[in-house]
Parts: C-alpha cells; sequence; structure tokens
C-alpha cells in the first residue's frame, strides 16, 4: 500500500461516527463551572493508527477531522482549550506515511506549536509506544480516548486496555478491519494471547468452523477481553456499508455519559450512503439502516424484535430492565426503545404482560407460553 489510499465506505461511515462522538465528547469533558473551575484538569485524545492524514480523493483522515472539529467546535469558547488542557497525540508506524502526516497537519493548521492545543505527532507502535507516551504526556489521572483503528492486526496488548481502562472517565475504540479474521492465522500465538489475555480465552473462536460464525465469536471473545480489563460497559457492532466490506467496532467505557453519547452518534449518522450498525447477536435481521421505524405506527426493526426475542427467552423482565439490557448489551438500541417494542408485540400477541392494566416501564414482560 502506497502513502495513500482509497476512502472506502464504512470507513467513510466510521468516520461520521467519530465525527458524532467527538462532537458530543469534547463537551461532557472539557465543561468548565464559575464555582470550581474546570472539573478536568487535562483531557488526551490517542489516535494509535494515525495514517497519513489524508485519501486518495482529497478527504480528511482522522488527525485532520479530529483538530478540526475541535477548534472549531460550537461550544469551544466554552471549552477553554489550552496546551495544558488538551493533549491530541497521534502515533504512526510508517515512515513514510509519518512524514506525510505531519506536512498535512502544517499545512492545513499551521506550526502545531501554535495551536491551542498540544499536537503531539509520533512514528512508532500502537502496542509498544502508546503507554509510555501517555505517561510522558501526563495523561494519567485525567480522562483518556484511546482510538486503535487499524485496517489490518489488532495487535495491541490488552495490557495497554487495561491500563486505560483503570483510568478514571477513559475509553477506548478498537476496529477489526473486514479481513481480520480470514487472516488472523498470520498472527502467531503469541501476539494472540498478548491481544486476547492469553490462550484460554481465545482458542474457541479459534475453533469455530462456520464462516459466517467466526467473526461473531471473536468479536465477543474480545468484547469479553475488554470486560476483564476493567471497562464496566462493552459494545460491539458491524458497520455494514451499502458497498464494500463492512468493519468491526468494540467500543469500552465506565461511564454512562459516554455509553449514552456513542448510541446517539450512532442514531445521529446520516445514512444517505445507506450505511447501518448492526448487532452480531441477530442472524436474521436485515439491516434497515438508522431510520427510526418506530416513526410509522405498527412497524418495528427486525433487529430489536431478534433482541428482545432474545432476551425474552432467558426469562420474564420488567420493561424498565428491558431497557437498561438495550442500552448496554446490544449495540445501538437505547433504553427509550424497549417500552416503544413491547407496545407493538403486545399488540401482535408475541409478548405478553404479567398484570393486566395499562403497559408502563414497571410491567412484566414475557413470551407467551408455548402450546
Amino acid at each position: 500500500m502506497g502513502v495513500l489510499w482509497k476512502l472506502e465506505p464504512a470507513t467513510a461511515a466510521k468516520h461520521r461516527l467519530y465525527q458524532r462522538y467527538l462532537d458530543a465528547w469534547w463537551p461532557i469533558l472539557l465543561q468548565t463551572s464559575q464555582h470550581t473551575g474546570f472539573s478536568r484538569p487535562r483531557v488526551t485524545l490517542l489516535d494509535a493508527f494515525a495514517g497519513p492524514g489524508r485519501y486518495e480523493g482529497n478527504e480528511p483522515g482522522s488527525p485532520v477531522f479530529i483538530i478540526d472539529r475541535l477548534l472549531n467546535h460550537k461550544a469551544v469558547e466554552r471549552m477553554h482549550l489550552s496546551q495544558k488542557r488538551v493533549h491530541l497525540i497521534f502515533i504512526e508506524k510508517d515512515r513514510a506515511r509519518h512524514e506525510h502526516l505531519l506536512k498535512e497537519l502544517e499545512s492545513q493548521f499551521g506550526a502545531l506549536a501554535d495551536l491551542p492545543v498540544k499536537v503531539v505527532v509520533r512514528r512508532g507502535e500502537a502496542g509498544r509506544d502508546s503507554l509510555p507516551l501517555l505517561t510522558e504526556l501526563g495523561a494519567w489521572g485525567n480522562p483518556i480516548l484511546g482510538i486503535f483503528d487499524s485496517w489490518g492486526s489488532v495487535n495491541v496488548p490488552l495490557e495497554v486496555m487495561h491500563r486505560i481502562a483503570r483510568n478514571k472517565s477513559s475509553e477506548v475504540i478498537t476496529t477489526f478491519g473486514p479481513n481480520w479474521f480470514s487472516r488472523r492465522e498470520e498472527l502467531n500465538a503469541d501476539i494472540l494471547d498478548s491481544v486476547f489475555g492469553g490462550r484460554a480465552h481465545w482458542t474457541p473462536a479459534a475453533d469455530e468452523s462456520r464462516p459466517d460464525e467466526r467473526w461473531r465469536a471473536w468479536l465477543n471473545t474480545y468484547r469479553h477481553a475488554l470486560q476483564r480489563a476493567g471497562f464496566g460497559y462493552q459494545l460491539q457492532f458491524q458497520l455494514v456499508p451499502r458497498t464494500g466490506q463492512p468493519l468491526y467496532l468494540v467500543f469500552g467505557t465506565g461511564s454512562d455519559a459516554g455509553l449514552r453519547a456513542m448510541k446517539d452518534a450512532m442514531w445521529k449518522v446520516d445514512d444517505r450512503d445507506g450505511e447501518s450498525f448492526k448487532d452480531p447477536r441477530t442472524r436474521g435481521a436485515e439491516a434497515t439502516g438508522q431510520l427510526d421505524l418506530f416513526q410509522t405506527e405498527g412497524a418495528i426493526d427486525p433487529e430489536l424484535l431478534e433482541l428482545v426475542n432474545q432476551r425474552l427467552a432467558q426469562g420474564s423482565i420488567t420493561v424498565e430492565r428491558l431497557g437498561h439490557w438495550l442500552l448496554t448489551e446490544t449495540a445501538r438500541w437505547t433504553s427509550s426503545h424497549a417500552l416503544k417494542a413491547v407496545r407493538v408485540m403486545r399488540q401482535d400477541g408475541s409478548v405478553v404482560l404479567g398484570s393486566t392494566g395499562k403497559l408502563t416501564t414497571k410491567s412484566w414482560v414475557s413470551l407467551p407460553a408455548a402450546a
């Protein structure tokens, strides 16, 4: 691959997700108070696979749009940006791409040392250099967002995720490229041990022989790895573009606000290109884009229907707890969808309530008894 490459449809959709998420993330982390001043002295974003900063079609790479959208954020005046408060770290392994990235950023933003945020561009390896750089720049003890967005092999040790998970108000996003699940045989067992936290954790996924289940098994294995690393919430999802190959992402956070912000970002991503986010648990549901089908009375998204049925197959649950399960365990569904789904499913008899009367969030719901 040359210095620049074509922007794939799934990558473009992923970038829109990042942009929407960061638009919400920055104000949350950089808010200030008249009484207490800065709620967080420092916020660090780490883009560990930064790339050259530009694509063949002149589209901006992640370092460019990360800086641009922060400096031009609609709430920038309330963020009180400074080089002490905001650190942006970009790591790129390839020498030519690293040099191109530096030139690209200086062309777009001028001298990096003069920006109102600290921008660090290093040539290095994500797995080896992420933790030392975070230490060097004094990131620990304050929020960190680590973006581990490689197109090829996912080879960042779980220890990196563990260290970030132990850091308060910190999050990670890891991307699996479209060919990782078929090419992972190229990685030796020691690397897989490092990434997934030991052989006992990943060998069941390696033994999965069904091609369409293999990516689900590996993705779920990584989700469990982030859970063991210490992230209270882990979202896994498949990003399906209208054309081209899908991408697979796993998001780890310990924050309720971060969890909701990521879900909101998914629903706000413009689906003009036909992309959608699918939950790996679903096998029969067709991707329908990000259009909320509850706008059409009586309609229900087949993915949501399948997920609710999967949960109810485990036993009855209150609508409120079902909503919490949708929020914390599924790719894109939120608490608000539970009551809407149960209302529609009740009308067609596919669920029953534990008591008569008005349907509320406190109502118990279950699958109908088998005939």
